[in-house]
């Protein structure tokens, strides 16, 4: 399988290690992202040393911070990935800005508070590529995120991903906390959210196309077609996260993503999708509906320099396994 490629060199990163015992916390531990790592982990990236916590949203209510304080007492991490967040696609995001922006602040302050607190040795928050300026010059990097406002269509999850930067500069300025974070590029994967109303483009797609070939009806999507997108497969992230979290040593933050040139058009994602799918039907681009952001093409220049041998699984492979999972699982897949 391809993703298993990119493992020999994170895992000789990963070898001169402390002995110290880890507990590492993850929140959003039932997620994409969070699935995709307990894998990895479980698949044999974990050392003897750690202790692997993953946390469902039920477990806690992060928008409260005596939850919060109550679940660190209790698990005493030493480490934190912080995952959870409130999150949707494009058409989710312009009906609940609001919403996206006060559950996320609230979740991503109690979290790092708790870090601070706690005496958490380091955390790694996840953000995303949609924190950078609408109005930029490309590729996007690192330096970046705060150089002008996000894009209309989901201000308020892009401004309270924003903070997290804020906080951990804070925390590192005033307490010396090793506080930072990862700005993964499109993630998909076993275990996404595969709703029709707000899920993101590719598990939308999958699961609009499983349903077409059920039905024996066209497969819809919304825009042109047009927008171009860096897409990164669930393990691969996985694997980069657990690097980040032991070797990565800077508070600001990283891009963790595809190369410039393996970005592709929504289009191209269709395709893959339909390809993967095995569907036989008629495509129908509705253009009545908004495309978003044209592209926010990232560069991973600050990656390649610390993992310049880091192998991505092609996107065609990851789209045929994501869907492959989506089928075989699709009664108890979020949707």
């Amino acid at each position: 399988m391809g993703n298993e490629q990119s493992e020999p060199q994170v895992e000789e990163e990963m070898a001169e290690e402390t002995p110290i015992k880890k507990v590492i916390l993850v929140t959003g531990g039932t997620g994409l992202v969070g699935q995709a790592i307990k894998k990895v982990v479980d698949e044999g990236l974990a050392l003897p040393n750690e202790e692997w916590i993953f946390l469902a949203s039920k477990d806690c209510d992060l928008t409260s911070y005596e939850a919060t304080k109550a679940l660190f007492d209790k698990h005493s991490p030493t480490h934190v990935i912080h995952l959870a967040a409130m999150v949707g696609g494009l058409f989710a995001n312009m009906r609940q800005n609001l919403e996206f922006f006060r559950m996320n602040m609230a979740m991503n302050d109690n979290v790092l508070r708790c870090c601070h607190e706690g005496n958490v040795i380091k955390c790694v928050s996840c953000l995303s590529t949609c924190i950078f300026p609408d109005k930029t010059t490309y590729p996007i990097d690192e330096t970046m995120v705060h150089n002008g406002p996000p894009h209309d269509s989901n201000f308020g999850y892009a401004y309270a991903k924003r903070m997290i930067d804020v906080l951990n500069r804070g925390y590192s300025t005033q307490y010396g906390r090793m506080f930072t974070s990862v700005v993964p590029c499109n993630v998909f994967g076993p275990y996404d959210n595969y709703s029709l109303e707000n899920a993101h483009v590719l598990p939308a797609l999958m699961h609009k196309c499983y349903l077409a070939k059920q039905h024996d009806t066209p497969l819809t999507t919304f825009g042109t077609g047009k927008p171009r997108r860096q897409f990164i497969y669930s393990l691969d992230l996985a694997r980069l996260f657990v690097w980040v979290l032991r070797k990565y040593e800077e508070v600001d933050p990283i891009i963790l993503s595809v190369g410039e040139e393996e970005e592709v058009s929504i289009t191209d994602a269709v395709n893959a999708v339909v390809k993967g799918m095995d569907f036989k039907g008629e495509i129908v681009y509705d253009t009545s509906k908004a495309d978003g952001q044209f592209k926010k093409t990232a560069s991973i220049g600050k990656l390649r320099k610390y993992l310049p041998d880091f192998k991505f699984t092609p996107f065609e492979q990851a789209v045929k396994e994501s869907c492959e999972w989506f089928v075989e699982n699709y009664d108890s897949a979020r949707k």
